[in-house]
């Protein structure tokens, strides 16, 4: 049986740019982003906006969150300052409601 559209959770696709001399693999930019979601959403707040990495290239990655936590998604991926002990600045490049308009931005 399927949902109807008005039950659905809406969602949007908001892609991040990492400023840093070094490139990082996949595997660490989830732990550390999935680390700082926890620590400024915690356990409950992490479930309800349902974070999700969709792309990542080189220094770009999209994530797909609920609409009503982008601006959360944004806040605790700001206070990301280190990643393998590099300093590390993350940017929000823009946020979108089709992961099509997302990915030009890659």
């Amino acid at each position: 049986m399927k949902l109807l559209p008005s039950l659905k959770q809406k969602k949007r696709y908001v892609v991040f740019e990492i400023i840093s001399d070094q490139d990082f693999s996949k595997e660490d930019m989830e732990k550390e982003v999935f680390s700082a979601l926890k620590s400024f959403l915690g356990d409950l707040g992490l479930s309800k906006a349902v974070p999700l990495f969709v792309k990542f290239k080189s220094n770009k990655f999209i994530m797909k969150v609920n609409h009503n936590y982008t601006d959360e998604l944004k806040s605790a991926l700001i206070l990301i300052k280190k990643i393998k002990n590099m300093p590390v600045i993350l940017k929000s490049v823009i946020t979108s409601g089709t992961i099509k308009k997302a990915s030009t931005q890659l």
